[in-house]
């Protein structure tokens, strides 16, 4: 199929070159947009906050520019300091990357008024599209189908809820501005919506500053798949193809590739046109996303318009040979596209966004170092990131950690290359969704290409899976070799007389080791020269040690050569990992104190964050599942409910204080009888 350009009425242009370019971002999307500046020959300039001192987007760049304390408010988000890093650093030009400013059109506008190139669309196309109403009825007027709801400025409460019940359940209350899930609720239910509508509000105004909502009947089982549309100054525009983001884990995409398995070619032509229709209608210039939902009928239904790169924008590049970030570049140079047509669609990519996070818990954040972060490199196998071992992954900004995209001639194959390096990854130190990716591209449903965006909710066994057994005793068994064999090279006081020697010979060495709430003991006796009996349980194992340093054990076990990663954590744990495993192991201690207990009905925090909202007293009575209390933590909301229906005794904080995780918010004392 081909795509024709279309002429917008443009003023003549003329050539803006840029020398410098500031990349107003951090992690793993500024390392990403710094890297195609050089490759371009361009200097770069970094900008980071105290937290990010020894990120690698600081070493990336030219030069870097702190611009104030961790919150984001008071760094990434100030646009003062970024311009005025751009002047002392002579950057001519500033890439927003995305999140952050990148969709703030005062942003873009204050760039433009200091006399340097916004890399992006213009500050006016930004504010129109910024607000989800607006581009809305724009896509109306295009003649773009959308989905029946409320898009009026009388945000009144009471309003709200007439509006919701005239458009029917169910329902999806959203932020008109900003997008990534946050203040977002589905409502099925009339009694659900006051909650729904004062949460989405609250969770709209922290994150966007702007609470307005819009309402949109909910589509059951839509997959959600997205145009990329590319224009430049002088009226050409034209799209790149689909991309399918089906696999989602609250409101946010999980997973992406390119091409949609969903889309015949009539279907493929007719969203390409409407998402050019919609650009069309704007004016719009450099790189942009028009979204929609795919109903399971084939109707498909405008959502927004996203004024900046995607997160998931490489399935693109892989797919069409075209780097978006020089593209948008040369754009703001005032280049013409030089073609009337993307590419055509080369084989088949996905990518998968590695979040810190703990998906047995509900997807909650998790912070700490990273003891460990290597990814394999073949070919066919991207790697967008923006930390390496020695990271800190803290409370301030979004959990993702990288982006692995795999290009292959087939989406099989892709699938397949992609879960091979995820099983073959070694990220120790935090908890993150690895193997939740690993087992979604290999499930039979996602195979088949039976996604829509509760395929995660549809296969819940995906996010409870269990360690198996055997699995488990693998990781015991390298572990408390391992930690037998790094006594072996440690200086000995006799060197002649084996670790673990002992005068009652028939007596057993122990180790314990705990995962979660399952913990492992294994018995083993040194035979020397390497050997050891090894029992765990009713099973005994004949075990040699091949080879072993300080982070990787390669041992023999009954007639089979096993390899694993061996990471040293925090508190004497263990992260191991081997193809297709991963389990990290706290030292069970032998003699273990009794610690202090933790009084019945006490609740604490799952994860560090600031408490945004308190809804009880003590001495509350409460039902079992109310809301005591709403913590915030990496731009999401998290609330904390009461595991049964009594009272409460203790209420341990207050709206605006700091959590770290584990510490005491409430306590609930249940109901007698």
């Amino acid at each position: 199929m081909s795509t024709s350009i279309h002429q917008h009425p443009h003023a003549p242009v003329s050539p803006r070159p840029i020398h410098t370019v500031l990349v107003a971002n951090r992690g793993e999307i500024a390392c990403r947009v710094l890297r195609t500046c050089r490759q371009m020959g361009l200097g770069t300039v970094a900008v980071y906050s105290d937290a990010d001192l020894h990120a690698p987007h600081v070493e990336l760049a030219d030069v870097a520019v702190r611009l104030g304390p961790p919150p984001a408010r008071e760094s990434y988000l100030d646009v003062a300091a970024i311009l005025d890093a751009a002047r002392r650093t002579g950057a001519d030009a500033i890439h927003p990357g995305y999140g952050f400013l990148s969709e703030n059109a005062a942003f873009a506008r204050a760039v433009v008024e200091a006399g340097l190139t916004f890399i992006g669309p213009s500050p006016m196309v930004i504010h129109l599209l910024g607000s989800k109403k607006e581009a809305k009825l724009r896509a109306q007027h295009a003649g773009v189908p959308t989905v029946p709801g409320y898009t009026g400025d009388d945000q009144d409460p009471d309003r709200l809820i007439a509006e919701a019940v005239k458009t029917g359940f169910p329902l999806l209350v959203k932020a008109s501005a900003g997008g990534g899930g946050k203040g977002m609720r589905i409502v099925r239910k009339a009694d659900e919506l006051a909650d729904a509508l004062a949460a989405a509000k609250r969770e709209a105004a922290g994150a966007f500053g702007d609470d307005t909502l819009i309402l949109e009947r909910y589509v059951e089982r839509p997959r959600h798949v997205e145009i990329q549309i590319l224009g430049d100054l002088h009226g050409n525009l034209v799209h790149l193809w689909e991309r399918e983001c089906s696999i989602q884990r609250r409101h946010q995409k999980v997973i992406e590739e390119a091409p949609s398995p969903a889309l015949s070619p009539e279907l493929r032509h007719a969203m390409g046109a409407a998402g050019v229709a919609v650009g069309k209608a704007v004016g719009y210039t450099s790189a942009g996303t028009v979204e929609f939902i795919l109903a399971p009928d084939g109707s498909f239904y405008f959502l927004e318009v996203n004024t900046r790169l995607q997160v998931e924008h490489p399935v693109t590049e892989l797919t069409t040979g075209l780097d978006l970030v020089r593209e948008q570049i040369r754009i703001a140079r005032g280049e013409r596209l030089g073609y009337d047509a993307a590419p055509p669609q080369q084989g088949h990519a996905i990518e998968v966004r590695l979040y810190a996070e703990d998906v047995a818990s509900g997807y909650l954040p998790t912070t700490g170092t990273l003891a460990a972060f290597e990814v394999p490199t073949v070919p066919g196998l991207r790697v967008d990131t923006g930390v390496r071992t020695g990271s800190e992954v803290g409370i301030h900004y979004d959990p993702m950690l990288a982006k692995l995209i795999a290009h292959a001639p087939t989406r099989g194959e892709a699938a397949g290359l992609l879960a091979w390096a995820l099983e073959h990854a070694t990220v120790a130190g935090v908890t993150t969704n690895r193997d939740l990716l690993a087992r979604v591209l290999r499930h039979g449903a996602f195979l088949a290409g039976e996604l829509d965006t509760h395929f995660l909710d549809r296969h819940r066994e995906l996010a409870s899976a269990t360690l198996a057994p055997d699995v488990l005793t693998r990781a015991a068994i390298a572990a408390t070799v391992w930690q037998h064999e790094a006594a072996r090279r440690a200086p000995r006081p006799l060197p002649q007389v084996e670790p673990g020697w002992r005068n009652v010979h028939h007596a057993d060495q122990r180790a314990g080791w705990r995962a979660g709430d399952t913990v492992v003991d294994v018995a083993y006796r040194n035979l020397g020269g390497g050997a050891l009996a090894v029992r765990v349980g009713d099973a005994r194992h004949d075990v040699r040690v091949v080879a072993a340093d300080d982070g990787a054990i390669t041992w023999q076990q009954d007639g089979l050569v096993r390899r694993a990663r061996v990471v040293p954590v925090t508190g004497g744990a263990l992260a191991l990992g081997g193809p297709g495993w991963a389990v990290t192991l706290a030292p069970e201690p032998r003699f273990p104190e009794r610690g202090a207990e933790v009084a019945p009905g006490s609740l604490v925090a799952p994860m560090p964050g600031k408490v945004v909202k308190v809804l009880v007293a003590a001495g509350d009575a409460v039902a079992a599942g109310a809301t005591l209390l709403i913590l915030e933590a990496m731009k999401m909301e998290q609330p904390v409910v009461a595991p049964v229906a009594g009272t409460v005794a203790q209420l341990a904080v207050a709206a605006g204080d700091q959590v770290e995780a584990d510490q005491l918010l409430a306590v609930v004392t249940a109901a007698e009888g």
